[in-house]
């Protein structure tokens, strides 16, 4: 699937970008598009996603201080909490670039932008039998993936995912390609359900939960769903930690028979590759292998809807209320090019 490449004119060499202006407020900005050098590739964007987890902390002004430089997305213009460009899931059409990729669809790391300027060896072209919208999954499926290269799930393993939020939902759905003996999908809420029917695994909560795991994939984000986790592992079972908390410091129970029991807790971040691969696996294969498991269409229950590009200030407004059950929302642009 690809678009015909449509190389902008010379008087619309502009951009329109979301930008968080100060906490609880965006809005639409429009630059002077960069030059394109030798290496590079102009992109013009067709879908966008938002993380609600992260982003709502960064549209909310609640990134805190001592992480922001390690919060920083790669393309991102600005600082927190504001002004700041901000996102990482962009899907979009080359327009100009090396003669191999014009007209690709391809994935990279770049805030919410209509049109965009970036090296090559950024972007990942998207496979023709991977949806547009489906594409923009690929920076969580990408977590999710790194995740499992830490977790290293055998033959017959007890798994269970707490969190069915949008990374959770991303390693369950990998998950379910495994053959293990039992997987559950455990959150509080009866509405996810349907989604762990549509990902093929079974959804319970919290209280109803098997224990004796072999591995526990945590990312609930929440200090409860951490205590679970541990108290489902079996002896000598191991937690690995996806959870990102924003300004707030969760205990960990570290007491009664955590020691006894010889339990792990492994954090993984997604800004290296996972040790257990990093000798044979480059940041570009992970991201190939994530766009590659995309194929599957069992993804789609992921994502919870679209918006156009310019109802974006909005969008995010209500995206971070409390109440929101999104998980992906879809950012549409269908800005015409000369």
């Amino acid at each position: 699937m690809t678009d015909a490449a449509q190389p902008p004119a010379a008087q619309d060499r502009t951009a329109r970008s979301y930008w968080t202006v100060e906490p609880g407020r965006g809005e639409l900005r429009t630059a002077p598009l960069p030059p394109a050098g030798p290496g590079d590739v102009v992109v013009r964007a067709l879908r966008s996603g938002i993380s609600r987890g992260t982003e709502s902390l960064v549209h909310r002004g609640m990134v805190p201080e001592r992480v922001r430089e390690r919060m920083r997305a790669p393309f991102q213009e600005g600082g927190f909490p504001g002004p700041v460009k901000y996102g990482y899931l962009a899907v979009g059409v080359v327009e100009e670039g090396p003669e191999e990729l014009l007209g690709r669809r391809v994935f990279s790391l770049h805030p919410h932008q209509d049109r965009y300027v970036l090296p090559a060896s950024a972007v990942t072209p998207v496979p023709d039998d991977v949806p547009s919208d489906r594409a923009v999954l690929t920076g969580a499926v990408e977590t999710a993936v790194n995740a499992l290269w830490e977790a290293a799930p055998r033959l017959g393993d007890r798994v269970a995912v707490v969190g069915a939020g949008m990374i959770g939902a991303c390693a369950a759905a990998l998950l379910a390609r495994f053959p293990l003996a039992r997987l559950q999908l455990v959150d509080p809420q009866p509405s996810r359900r349907e989604l762990a029917r549509r990902l093929g695994v079974e959804h319970v909560v919290p209280e109803d939960a098997a224990g004796d795991c072999d591995v526990v994939v945590h990312a609930s984000s929440t200090a409860a769903g951490l205590a679970r986790g541990l108290e489902l592992l079996g002896d000598e079972g191991e937690l690995i930690e996806l959870s990102w908390y924003g300004d707030e410091d969760p205990s960990v129970p570290l007491g009664a028979d955590f020691h006894a029991r010889r339990l792990q807790i492994r954090a993984s971040q997604v800004g290296a590759v996972a040790a257990a691969r990093r000798a044979r696996r480059t940041t570009a294969d992970r991201l190939a292998t994530a766009l590659d498991a995309l194929r599957d269409p069992r993804f789609d229950a992921l994502l919870s809807g679209s918006s156009p590009f310019e109802e974006l200030p909005g969008t995010m407004v209500r995206l971070a209320e409390p109440r929101s059950d999104v998980l992906c929302h879809v950012v549409t642009y269908d800005r015409p090019t000369p």
